[in-house]
């Protein structure tokens, strides 16, 4: 079962339910209970068409990843299904690390065949014969529920050498990280499931040539397979129908503590941040807004003024803002930017895999930096060039996601907290 005694808030807040209509009515924690609500239909149907079909009705959805970076996940799966080398492999990221953000883990609590059938679909698209769930070591709840869902799997035929009789095999696996944050990058994570140093990778090669053991490889997160069966079920046009410009679809956010309605919302793509902040979130329990972050700690703060910006992907990163995973942090006047910079930082020098010198050397310089501002030491004097300088090498050399979104973290402080926080260096 899933919680019952912790469980969120849960609303659907779009003209259509994607990923959280079975949460909404308590969860499918068993096939039986997921099949009564129509789950694995897509999957039947997949397994009688090529797998062009599926691949082409993901391309006409426009779904994209909901892991961060929003990369098309029909472009990706094409990559990978145009690779001649066999074995092909598939890993559903569930290492979710963000602050504030719990989508994953109630989806693998409380509805672990969605994510089942869609590494199934997306097994038969790309001409996988192997998954992995890469699990974040903080959910062992969510453990328990995977491996019960995947046991009634097999027992059902859904996984093995012959899915529902046909020519498909493919089988899952959870892999349970270690609690190493910079896992959620796909090169680190699949340096983790071969038992290596977790570290970003230069690309070229991309992983969907030559990823897990050096094989074609697809990963997505757990949000971005649990939309494939409603597409595959609905057809690409009921879903390409919802949401705003280059952002289909549907998405889901989980809003902290610190909100008066902090729980779980899916939303359309298109909706102003504003309308999650104020009207689902009610706005913040704690004070007067002074600034958001959506999509974890290693992206831009969105400021009381622009929240008026379309909740989107290409329209949240033209304000110095991202969309992320979909968890909601906000922090009241209260809170000094200075020790916000510190805290951020401090957390991105921790979890660093060392790869590159911005990321390695630089975060834990803007940690020394804003740790003396915060203890009142001016002796030396921090330097705010010095600052400026750490930062725009984060941004333009990091090798992956960890140190640009440092990066574009600070830039969004310079940008609208510049005042505050030139009194620091003053």
């Amino acid at each position: 079962m899933g919680l019952s005694d912790h469980r969120p808030r849960i609303e659907i807040h779009s003209r259509e339910a994607i990923v959280l209509p079975r949460l909404v009515q308590g969860g499918a924690h068993t096939l039986a209970a997921y099949r009564a609500a129509g789950g694995y239909r897509a999957l039947v149907n997949a397994l009688a068409a090529p797998p062009e079909a599926v691949l082409a009705a993901i391309d006409d959805s426009g779904l994209r990843g909901r892991g961060g970076a929003g990369f098309p996940v029909g472009r990706k799966w094409r990559a990978a299904a145009r690779q001649s080398a066999v074995p092909k492999y598939l890993v559903a990221n569930a290492d979710e690390g963000d602050a504030g953000a719990y989508i994953d883990r109630f989806l693998l609590e409380d509805d672990p065949h969605a994510l089942i059938e869609g590494m199934l679909l997306a097994a038969h698209a790309i001409g996988a014969s192997h998954g992995w769930i890469y699990l974040r070591q903080e959910y062992p709840a969510a453990q328990a529920s995977l491996e019960r869902a995947l046991t009634e799997a097999r027992g059902a035929g859904l996984l093995g050498p012959r899915i529902l009789g046909s020519e498909q095999r493919f089988e899952i696996e959870v892999f349970v990280g270690h609690g190493s944050y910079v896992c959620g990058e796909e090169s680190a994570l699949q340096h983790s499931i071969e038992g290596r140093r977790p570290e970003a990778m230069a690309r070229p090669p991309y992983p969907t040539e030559h990823g897990l053991f050096a094989q074609p490889t697809v990963t997505n997160n757990v949000e971005t397979l649990v939309n494939v069966p409603w597409i595959v079920a609905h057809g690409a046009g009921a879903y390409r129908a919802l949401g705003f410009s280059q952002s289909r679809g549907t998405k889901v956010v989980s809003l902290n503590s610190l909100f008066a309605r902090p729980g779980l919302y899916e939303v359309e793509f298109g909706v102003p941040a504003r309308h999650i902040i104020e009207d689902l979130g009610g706005g913040l329990a704690t004070g007067k807004l002074k600034g958001v972050l959506i999509g974890g700690p290693l992206t831009g703060i969105i400021p009381p003024h622009l929240l008026d910006t379309p909740f989107c992907f290409e329209e949240l990163a033209a304000i110095g803002a991202g969309i992320g995973h979909g968890g909601v942090v906000a922090f009241d006047e209260q809170t000094s930017i200075a020790a916000l910079v510190e805290h951020v930082f401090s957390f991105g020098a921790y979890e660093s895999c060392g790869k590159c010198t911005p990321c390695r050397l630089g975060s834990r310089r803007i940690v020394e930096i804003f740790s003396r501002i915060n203890a009142g030491q001016h002796s030396p004097k921090p330097g705010a060039g010095e600052w400026r300088e750490i930062v725009n090498a984060l941004r333009m050399t990091s090798l992956c996601g960890h140190g640009t979104g440092l990066g574009i973290f600070a830039e969004s402080v310079l940008r609208y907290y510049g005042e505050e926080l030139a009194a620091c260096f003053g």
